[in-house]
């Protein structure tokens, strides 16, 4: 603690500018001479220089003929700033020394301290504290160290502290490639290389990251660029450790991919992401003590030289997932790296499939988004990669099929998986098969005992053993029978007894299949009281993963205190389950005998379609203010169908944009059981509304298949009107997938079907899509024709956001048939109307634009700026292919300006976002600007492999845009 105002520490920095504070107040250093005097004694570390080595240090061989006046000078004004006692006089020279015990607060001691502490972090093996330590110690740096001071001591520790800064960026570079984040890496390794290109260790860096990231051609082009630089340079060979990895690159060595430890790429994150996943273990397990005894022995195994595989089969009900999840917690000591768990849904319409679990368990593992690849094969390779060396229980439960659980099996020793399956998985090698059948009477007794209570069972056992067997010593059916009984503490176990003797004929019969399952299902369900039977049929009919409070509430046509009470008793009831605090789902085949009595029991039977109605209403009503917050001014919300159930009220546009991309699986899920005639239009309307998730790679599959979906379903209906909005939509999702001929066929059906359904929203934006494909297609007149068309429309309609749109879409038009100046003012045009909306989203798209006429009219520092702010607002809509597009462009701007290290830099970026989204074409113009900055950086073996890429992938798609770059490959240029 500070003692005072007149006490307060000093403070000083020299990796950057020389200067000095006390406390908060800055003091001043004086002139260059004088600063290079403080920083010659600050990094002396207190001790003594004599007046002859800080005449050397400032003034060299060359002193001034009154350099010790100078230097006496020079410290009597550093004294009176800092303090008689900071700086004091002693044995003929100065020192700068702590004042009141302190020791000196000294960016460079800081660092120091921090790459000290990250090296032994190293050691211990706890990477993501050292790189965490090695992140603040390059942090203080600000610049070139010793700014604007001469003198050879600092030009010395100048050069000492630029190596030392590029020795620690280094080292944590290695620690990110030792986390698997060699995607994220390859950017920044780029330009380090572009500015230190003889700086081997960073070439390696380079050549590992690539290599990782699925692009060895270009390892190797790093790799033939930096012998060749270094033969002419200096006359040398690459080093060893580079031309070692070059020879292990070119034969695939396993070794060289990512390593099993991972981390997040948040510095903060822990050392090592250990995953628990497991359910919680049911407190009432009981019996199954063979089974316990004989996958326990087997998942110890896995401690040896194998990967154990168990899989555990049975009809549904049987107990399964209560076994497994038991088994792996009891064997959790096995398996200190972690457990991993996901529901396969293998009994449902829709399975999991394994490329999204794979990319979950990525994520778990500590995996950035950026480095997970898009293929299964490549996402099951990098798993097993990841697993290596570590000792990791994965349990796959409910799975499909042994094809769906291949991918998913870690394949190293060290690792087990468990997995549950209704159906016998014979073709999966090496597995050991596990049958599961009903409890033993035994068993099945002692189950319904712990639930229901020892006191009121023995005094009625006969009674007791009557219910497990009407049950068929099913668990789920015991338990959910002893669940109901606990609950009414005025029944007997006898009343329990008579109300299931009607059943218990059909039970004992249907001992193998679904029916099992739907006959202990019935059991809960009769106990029900009619809300919650009515809750349980009716919720039970929406498609989703699982359903949130509010959209339950709209299904039953409740407030949501009531709701959550009913849901909240069919929870305790077992019939439901409460994934997260406000959100709820079904076990799939719970899900199917839900419907099963909603078709048997909801009377009338108009109240299932009504309850879904609702729920596609509240989502569109939802959408709705999600899109007006999202676009202000844009026409469509007042173009769309009447809701008659209100959605969500948002405070801002950011809980907007989360409630869109958390709820994307039900919205989407809702709109594709949208498919009658009376709903059609309104699930036209949401996919419209929610067009933000084609954009963000998450979910644009999804969105493509659902347009496609209710498009069937709008086409047999005869409903033109829905027709064209599916087609809009459509041509939306597969232009910015880069497939123009099929957006350009949906954008001229949605034109007719427009027309034809006098739909004045579809009328004016189909030609303006097709004027954005004719455009791209090098179809000029074609596009300014259909923007201009587009543009009287939305003029027609009022509708000011898309008029912006057409006008910025039109500013690109003029700029690729060289209208360079008119290009700039259709931009301009557009982005004031963005700006007077305040449309924070479409304002990005504006500057955007304008950035594009700034660049080509060689206004670069103005592009720029427009497409720095561009990419913070895509950003944080989570905009992904716009954010790439917009790294896309600094790369051109960058390059235009003759900064190639900055230009490959915004490329790798580029080529980062738009990974799985953009299509081949873009990714193939990418490469072509990171071709072009490589080869202005002097690597053309790195950049003839990009051009080549792009070459092959433009003769693929039978793109023209493949002669520039056959042009880039004459010898007149690589040479």
């Amino acid at each position: 603690m500070d003692d005072g105002p007149g006490r307060e520490r000093l403070r000083f920095t020299v990796l950057g500018p020389v200067r000095a504070w006390r406390g908060a107040t800055p003091l001043a250093a004086g002139s260059p001479q004088q600063r290079a005097l403080l920083a010659a004694l600050l990094l002396r570390g207190g001790r003594t220089a004599t007046a002859p080595e800080l005449v050397d240090a400032l003034w060299g061989d060359e002193p001034p003929h009154a350099a010790l006046a100078a230097l006496r000078t020079y410290a009597s004004r550093l004294r009176k700033a800092l303090g008689a006692d900071a700086l004091v006089s002693e044995s003929g020279g100065y020192a700068i020394r702590p004042v009141d015990g302190r020791p000196l607060d000294l960016d460079h001691d800081h660092a120091e301290q921090y790459a000290a502490e990250a090296e032994k972090a190293r050691a211990t093996g706890d990477r993501s504290r050292a790189r965490e330590l090695l992140d603040k110690a390059l942090a203080l740096w600000e610049g070139e160290p010793l700014a604007g001071l001469a003198g050879p001591y600092a030009d010395t520790q100048r050069t000492r502290l630029d190596e030392w800064r590029l020795s620690l960026t280094e080292s944590r570079l290695e620690l990110i490639l030792e986390a698997g984040c060699h995607a994220d890496a390859v950017s920044e390794l780029t330009a380090l290389t572009a500015a230190h290109p003889l700086r081997e260790r960073l070439r390696e860096l380079l050549m590992l990251a690539l290599y990782r990231s699925g692009r060895q051609a270009e390892a190797l082009a790093v790799y033939a660029d930096t012998r060749r630089l270094l033969a002419d340079e200096l006359g040398v060979d690459p080093c060893a450790s580079l031309s070692d990895l070059q020879q292990r690159i070119l034969q695939a060595d396993p070794d060289l991919d990512a390593p099993a430890v991972s981390f997040d790429t948040d510095p903060a994150a822990s050392a090592v992401v250990r995953p628990q996943q497991l359910p919680a273990t049911v407190a009432d397990f009981t019996g199954r003590a063979a089974f316990v005894t004989e996958l326990g022995d087997q998942l110890a195994t896995a401690e040896g030289s194998v990967m154990a595989v168990s899989a555990l089969t049975g009809i549904g009900g049987v107990g399964k997932t209560t076994l497994a999840v038991h088994v792996a917690h009891a064997a959790r000591d096995h398996f200190p790296d972690g457990q991993l768990y996901v529901d396969l849904q293998g009994a449902g319409h829709n399975p999991s499939e394994p490329v999204a679990v794979l990319g979950a368990f990525l994520r778990a593992l500590g995996t950035p988004d950026a480095s997970i690849p898009d293929g299964l094969e490549e996402r099951s390779a990098l798993f097993r990669s990841i697993l290596a060396g570590r000792r990791v229980l994965t349990l796959l439960d409910n799975a499909r099929d042994a094809s769906q659980v291949r991918p998913l099996l870690p394949g190293t020793e060290g690792c087990a998986a468990l997995i549950t399956s209704r159906a016998r998985m014979i073709d999966l090698a090496g597995a050991h098969l596990v049958d599961l059948d009903v409890m033993s009477p035994e068993e099945a007794l002692a189950l319904f005992t712990r639930i229901v209570g020892e006191e009121r069972v023995t005094s009625e056992r006969q009674a007791a053993m009557a219910v497990v067997g009407a049950c068929g010593f099913l668990p789920l059916a015991i338990r959910i029978a002893a669940s109901r009984l606990a609950a009414r503490r005025t029944w007997t176990v006898s009343i329990l007894a008579r109300k299931l003797g009607d059943e218990r004929r059909r039970l004992d019969e249907l001992r193998a299949g679904d029916l099992a399952v739907k006959a202990t299902f019935e059991l809960g369900y009769k106990q029900l009281e009619p809300a919650q039977a009515r809750a349980f049929r009716l919720l039970g009919l929406a498609d989703g993963p699982d359903i949130s409070l509010a959209a339950a509430a709209a299904v039953l046509d409740m407030d949501t205190e009531d709701t959550e009470e009913l849901l909240e008793s069919l929870v305790d009831s077992s019939l439901l389950e409460s994934a997260a605090p406000g959100r709820y789902r079904y076990h799939d085949l719970v899900r199917l005998y839900a419907r099963a009595c909603a078709e048997r029991d909801e009377h009338p039977p108009s109240e299932r379609d009504l309850a879904i109605s609702r729920l596609l209403d509240f989502y569109l009503a939802t959408a709705a203010r999600m899109y007006a917050l999202e676009r202000p001014g844009d026409r469509l919300i007042d173009h769309m169908e009447a809701t008659n159930y209100p959605g969500l009220v948002f405070a801002d546009r950011a809980a907007a944009l989360e409630w869109l991309f958390n709820e994307a699986g039900c919205l989407l899920a809702c709109a594709r059981q949208s498919s009658s005639p009376d709903t059609l239009r309104r699930a036209a309307d949401l996919l419209l509304l929610t067009k933000d998730l084609a954009e963000s790679g998450a979910d644009a599959l999804q969105y493509e298949q659902a347009n496609v979906t209710l498009l069937t379903a709008a086409r047999e209906a005869g409903d033109q009107h829905a027709e064209a909005r599916f087609h809009l939509a459509l041509t939306y999702v597969r232009t910015l997938s880069g497939r123009l001929d099929e957006a350009d066929e949906n954008a001229k059906s949605a034109m007719l079907l427009g027309l034809a359904s006098e739909d004045p929203y579809v009328s004016s934006s189909a030609p303006n899509d097709r004027g954005i494909i004719a455009n791209a297609q090098h179809r000029h007149a074609d596009a300014e024709g259909y923007l201009r068309q587009a543009l009287s429309a939305f003029r027609d309609d009022k509708n000011r956001q898309a008029e912006a749109s057409a006008l910025c879409n039109l500013s690109r038009v003029h700029l690729d048939t060289g209208r360079v100046d008119s290009a700039i003012d259709l931009a301009e045009e557009g982005l004031s109307i963005y700006r007077r909306l305040g449309a924070k989203r479409r304002l990005a798209n504006g500057m955007y634009a304008l950035a594009l006429a700034y660049t080509q009219a060689m206004r670069l520092e103005e592009a720029t700026e427009q497409l720095t702010a561009a990419l913070a607002i895509f950003r944080d809509s989570r905009q992904r292919f716009w954010e790439g597009m917009t790294n896309f462009r600094l790369a051109e701007v960058e390059l235009a300006a003759h900064r190639p290290a900055t230009a490959a830099n915004h490329a790798e970026q580029a080529l980062t976002a738009l990974r799985g989204i953009g299509g081949d074409s873009w990714r193939a113009t990418v490469l072509t600007t990171l071709g072009r900055a490589l080869h202005a950086l002097g690597q053309t073996g790195r950049a003839r492999v990009c051009w080549q890429e792009a070459l092959a992938t433009f003769e693929r798609l039978g793109s023209s845009d493949g002669t520039a770059v056959q042009a880039l490959l004459s010898p007149t240029v690589i040479a």
